[in-house]
């Protein structure tokens, strides 16, 4: 057991060490156009990824906006269950977030989409919509990187295909970037 914790602990350790500031770096500059440009910021996910969305959005839309003249306007669409589940019923599963979107989402906002695969179709057509509406889009992956890569106007890959891993270093990064304005807020300025 002492073995496999090292080895679980030592993996971890080196996906981490891979990040480099020059990937995150733009991924904050993107946040302060859209905080002074008062654009929305969108998140969304899947299972595990979805609850790094709306953890992102809780610490983006109280914590770093608290630090802040101007609060940031952000929404994880994984959070509204009725709607979730009308739109999975009354259109498909592969809609949920772009159906929203049509509703919230103008040119020039955000959306941020957290996957491990890279694959997971209701969020490929989202970033599809946005791509075409003029819609930022900031991909967070996996090794097997995905239609979201592609699709994506900035994008991370956690070099790694084990979804604990690659999860938890997600919620790294946007930890990260809210903790960017927490810590500086001048930089929302």
């Amino acid at each position: 057991m002492q073995k496999w914790i090292a080895d679980y602990l030592a993996a971890q350790q080196r996906v981490l060490a891979s990040l480099q500031p020059d990937q995150l770096a733009p991924l904050i500059a993107t946040l302060q156009d859209a905080h002074r440009r008062d654009a929305q910021v969108f998140v969304i996910g899947n299972g595990g990824s979805a609850a790094n969305a709306s953890h992102f959005a809780v610490d983006l839309g109280k914590g770093a906006s608290d630090k802040l003249p101007r609060r940031f306007r952000v929404l994880s669409l994984t959070d509204n269950v009725a709607w979730i589940t009308a739109l999975g019923n009354d259109y498909n599963y592969e809609d949920i977030f772009v159906r929203q979107l049509v509703n919230y989402a103008r040119p020039g906002d955000v959306v941020i989409g957290v996957s491990v695969s890279g694959n997971s179709p209701n969020c490929v057509r989202a970033f599809d919509w946005a791509k075409a509406t003029g819609v930022k889009t900031i991909g967070l992956v996996g090794a097997k990187r995905g239609q979201m890569a592609e699709l994506a106007d900035q994008v991370v890959v956690i070099e790694d295909g084990h979804y604990g891993r690659v999860e938890d270093i997600q919620m790294t990064i946007l930890h990260l970037l809210c903790y960017a304005f927490m810590e500086n807020p001048e930089w929302a300025a």
